[in-house]
Parts: C-alpha cells; sequence; structure tokens
C-alpha cells in the first residue's frame, strides 16, 4: 500500500475543511452531535487549530489521492501528543490507510505516550486503535441518547 503524510499548506485548509466535513457527514446524522462532530465544524476553527504552534495537520496521501487527513497535538512539554481527529474519506475506506497512517505519524513524533478519543459505538475505530496498542482509561464522556465518547491512551 504505502502512505506518506504531507504536511497541509497554509492555502489548503479550506480543502482540508471541505474533506473533513464530507468524511464526517454521516457520522453527524447517525448521531445527531452538532455541538462537537467534526462534520459541523466552521472553517476558522480548522484555521485557528492550525496556526497553534502544537498542531500539525497531514494530508493521508496514496500515490497522488488525498485519502483522509491526520491532526497531530505535540506541545513538546512531556504531555501526551494527541490526534485528533483522523478521517479516511469513504470511498478509500478499509483498505489499511488509517493504520498506515497512525504508524507514519508514530515513526515521526515517536511511538510512546499517546492519546485520542473515538466514538464507543464505532466498533471499527475501537477495533483499529486497540490493535495498534492503545487502551481505554475507563474514562466515558455520555454526549447523546446515542453517542459516547471514550478516551485511550498508548504508553
Amino acid at each position: 500500500m504505502g502512505i506518506i503524510l504531507k504536511s497541509v499548506e497554509r492555502e489548503e485548509l479550506e480543502e482540508l475543511w471541505k474533506m473533513q466535513v464530507k468524511a464526517f457527514s454521516g457520522l453527524l446524522e447517525k448521531y445527531q452531535d452538532y455541538d462537537m462532530s467534526p462534520a459541523a465544524e466552521e472553517l476558522d476553527k480548522i484555521v485557528a487549530r492550525y496556526l497553534q504552534p502544537w498542531t500539525t495537520y497531514y494530508f493521508i496521501m496514496a500515490g497522488d489521492d488525498r485519502v483522509g487527513a491526520i491532526r497531530i497535538v505535540d506541545k513538546k512539554d512531556g504531555s501526551r501528543k494527541r490526534i485528533s481527529p483522523i478521517w479516511i474519506m469513504e470511498e478509500y475506506r478499509n483498505k489499511g490507510y488509517a493504520q498506515e497512517a497512525m504508524i507514519e505519524a508514530e515513526r515521526i513524533y515517536g511511538e510512546h505516550n499517546w492519546c485520542l478519543d473515538t466514538i464507543l459505538q464505532e466498533k471499527g475505530n475501537l477495533h483499529l486503535y486497540e490493535k495498534l496498542g492503545y487502551h481505554q482509561t475507563g474514562r466515558i464522556d455520555k454526549i447523546n441518547d446515542r453517542m459516547d465518547i471514550v478516551y485511550y491512551e498508548k504508553d
């Protein structure tokens, strides 16, 4: 397969945002979580995150195709590095790209001291993260009657 992580440039943020909205729209429809879904975010929120010195957005590239994206938060202060969010466009899902992207992020940033969160009801996500060595912290936040957020760490 083989993916690369390509840093998102400032002038590419609108494209990144459009991809994010499209990629998460099915989950927004399913769970109706308008306050926190990446599909409901405005472009200015992406821009604000992009400008944070500890945030790097990457396109997940398979050849010339942007198959998804990942945001890495690394404050370089000993706190956990964070993946928030990662997504694969619908037409590229179930091909191993998310797993490859996370392995590549660990190669770049180090394989220890990570965290992330995801929707508890999305069993495929849980399987992926656990397969990569993440474990649930025990914290679960109820968002609404349809959805809970579960927290993961990797030491």
